[in-house]
């Protein structure tokens, strides 16, 4: 007769702790993440520093994944959305936008040089160019970035500057 994992009693007594505990245990890693959305909403104004302080120790105190869904459940898309704002993500986005570009500029001098040295009539390498120039431009259009954020620091200044 074979036993099935049920049938162990082992395997019995841990899933019926994982029940009655909530399921599976939270990792460090799981724990930071919501970290990050609960300061993100304090920041955003969205809690009160009271509250953020009281779900984050309670987020430090939780041990299973179950307990830390309700922490962020009337955040805004469960807090996921906030991430997207942050000064870190934005930051990691503008260097994804950067490292593309410097791809496509090396192997579009790539093209470049193959095509000189292959002594081609046509200028086979403008349709590779034009559509990895496509992809750089939907890139950054998928990521909100403008050159204004660059600079958009000095112009919010000059019109708090005007405002005052």
């Amino acid at each position: 007769m074979v036993k099935h994992r049920d049938d162990l009693p082992a395997a019995r007594s841990l899933s019926m702790v994982q029940e009655r505990d909530g399921g599976i245990r939270a990792s460090d890693a799981e724990r930071e993440h919501v970290a990050r959305m609960l300061r993100a909403a304090a920041g955003e104004g969205m809690l009160t520093l009271s509250e953020a302080d009281e779900r984050l120790a309670a987020l430090y105190a939780s041990r299973f994944r179950s307990e830390l869904s309700p922490l962020t459940a009337d955040l805004p898309d469960g807090g996921r959305s906030l991430l997207e704002n942050t000064v870190e993500a934005r930051s990691a986005a503008r260097t994804g936008l950067r490292r593309h570009g410097l791809t496509v500029i090396g192997v579009g001098a790539l093209l470049i040089a193959l095509w000189v040295l292959s002594d081609a009539e046509f200028f086979w390498p403008a349709w590779p160019l034009a559509f990895m120039a496509l992809s750089v431009l939907g890139h950054a259009r998928r990521i909100g970035y403008r050159d204004s954020d660059h600079h958009g620091h000095r112009s919010q200044s000059r019109s708090v500057d005007r405002a005052a």
